[in-house]
This record gives structure tokens, C-alpha cells and sequence, in this order.
């Protein structure tokens, strides 16, 4: 069960609509091979000095690494923030077979 490559994706939208249009993207052009939409969320945050809070969608998009410089380019273009989130996390490991159908999807 190690890992190969495979990483998670962090990112957060304000509407659901860009989360449903951004996710429709990435999976569209193989750059992820799943976005999960978590809605519900509340984040604080600081932005140009002050401190301010909004209510957020979660996405959490499975891909692999080698992806993960296109997929930062296009979430850039396509996001709506000036300066939307993106954090990559390595998965320790998993399902073979999950892990493949990632490795499978995004190629």
C-alpha cells in the first residue's frame, strides 16, 4: 500500500457553482481524477490587514504529482479568488486499486 505518486489537492471556492464548474474542469481535462465538493465550511482568514471570515466550499482533488504544475496553472486561470488556495499533500498510501484507477484517470 505505498504510495506512488498519488496527492491530494486543496482548494476552496465561495459559491457552489464554482465549485461545480471548477471540479466539472479538472476532471474534464484529466487533471484530476476526482474532485470532492465538501460544503459547509467556515473559514477565517487574514486578508490585506484585516481579519475576515466567509462561508467556503472545500474541494479535495485526487491526482498525482506529475500533475500537479498543469492542474496549479489551470486552477489558477479558472478560479474566481485573487489568490485562490492550493496546498498538495502526499498520500502515505491506500487501495492498489484505487490508487491505479487515480494513476488511470488522469493519464
Amino acid at each position: 500500500m505505498p504510495n506512488d505518486g498519488t496527492v491530494l489537492v486543496l482548494s476552496t471556492v465561495g459559491t457552489c457553482e464554482d465549485a461545480l464548474r471548477l471540479a466539472q474542469a479538472l476532471v474534464g481535462e484529466r487533471l484530476a481524477a476526482c474532485v470532492s465538493v465538501v460544503p459547509g465550511m467556515v473559514s477565517f482568514y487574514r486578508w490585506k490587514g484585516a481579519v475576515e471570515k466567509g462561508d467556503e466550499l472545500l474541494l479535495v482533488i485526487k491526482t498525482r504529482a506529475e500533475k500537479v504544475q498543469d492542474l496549479g496553472v489551470r486552477l489558477r486561470a479558472l478560479h474566481p479568488y485573487d489568490l485562490p488556495e492550493m496546498i498538495v499533500l502526499p498520500v502515505a498510501g491506500g487501495s492498489d486499486a484505487y490508487l491505479d484507477w487515480i494513476a488511470e484517470s488522469v493519464r
